[in-house]
């Protein structure tokens, strides 16, 4: 049984390669059709074009993961119906369940890691990506900014809710500083509706709030209307900078976030669910080999292209209750662990009971 598992195999990752292959380079052609024009109004220089696809490929590699490896499944499957090896395979007593472990043994790994590729190694590209695309190409340059979370040193952390490139104005800010040796206790808050840049002094002055220090036992409030802050370590145009998009983050860099934000009194939730979705995501691989090779075992009308379009219809189904659930989680319907996993629960599941109905 090794020799057909190791053929199985062999077929299935060189099947999975070739399909990465010609999704990304289809892929790669439609956008740059797309963006032919843009390319060519901002003159963009020709090795710029190649290290910004470059950077793309990672991203467009994770997304398309799930579904090569569910058409090489079901092309291997296929193919092999389709000379009877399957028909000999089962008359020589191999199960369904132990056809499939080679396939499944494959997948899961693939999916294990998907979890470091989505994770960390797209992430890193993506920053490429978006600074070829400010930089070059004025794509994603911003001109106002909402729900800006950062840190401007080790003790502090700074929050805003909205900010206006054109004035350099900020509205909603709060200011938080802890103790450098124990992070988990506040020493002051500042909290303001508004804050503005003093050009002349180069300092930040906060419009409207309240000012509160804390001690192990007591707390003092101080209400003003102006208030300038001369520690602050960031310049007007630093605000846009450091409002980095999700897909530029790592798992670390989003799981440290995420605590940070709840340390801070902030709502973490929008964080938490993309970590958690981009875990739940790269065992999508899973979920369409589970559903797709029962079907493809078994001969039907229609042959592979009819298997192949039922699957593709399963796994975009699939993909879109994922958006669905995140929508709901991000609106604080259900928790980020569960927005995250749902989709996959109830699909894994699903896939069980097809295969449990699938002839054996």
């Amino acid at each position: 049984m090794l020799i057909i598992d190791r053929y199985l195999i062999k077929q299935f990752l060189q099947t999975i390669l070739f399909a990465l292959l010609t999704f990304v380079a289809i892929f790669i052609i439609v956008d740059l059709m797309e963006h032919i024009d843009e390319f060519i109004d901002f003159d963009v220089p020709f090795e710029i074009i190649l290290k910004y696809y470059a950077a793309f490929l990672p991203q467009m590699i994770r997304y398309m993961t799930p579904i090569s490896v569910l058409l090489a499944a079901l092309f291997v499957t296929g193919k092999l119906s389709d000379l009877n090896e399957v028909t000999a395979l089962k008359a020589s007593g191999m199960s369904l369940y132990r056809y499939m472990a080679p396939f499944i043994l494959t997948t899961v790994f693939i999916s294990l890691f998907s979890i470091y590729f989505g994770g960390y190694i797209s992430p890193l590209a993506n920053k490429v990506k978006v600074s070829i695309e400010r930089n070059y190409m004025d794509w994603g340059t911003i001109r106002s900014g909402n729900n800006i979370f950062f840190q401007d040193s080790k003790t502090r952390i700074v929050t805003i809710a909205s900010y206006n490139v054109a004035n350099d104005q900020a509205r909603i800010v709060s200011i938080q500083d802890f103790n450098p040796n124990d992070i988990s206790k506040m020493l002051s808050r500042i909290d303001a509706k508004k804050m503005k840049y003093d050009t002349t002094s180069g300092n930040w002055i906060l419009i409207n709030g309240v000012k509160r220090d804390f001690t192990d036992l007591t707390e003092t409030q101080q209400i003003f209307k102006e208030l300038e802050i001369d520690n602050l370590h960031f310049l007007p145009k630093d605000v846009i900078n450091k409002q980095i998009k999700n897909e530029e983050m790592t798992l670390t860099e989003l799981d440290v976030l995420s605590k940070e934000m709840l340390v801070a009194g902030n709502n973490p939730k929008r964080i938490q669910i993309e970590y958690h979705s981009r875990i739940a995501f790269a065992f999508a691989s899973i979920i369409t080999v589970l559903f797709g090779l029962p079907l493809s075992t078994n001969k039907r009308k229609g042959g592979l292209a009819l298997q192949f379009g039922i699957n593709l219809v399963i796994t975009f189904t699939y993909l879109v209750f994922m958006s669905i659930s995140q929508a709901f989680g991000k609106n604080g319907v259900m928790s980020p662990i569960l927005t995250g996993w749902l989709a996959n629960i109830i699909f894994f599941f699903a896939a069980i009971l097809n295969i449990a109905r699938a002839q054996k």
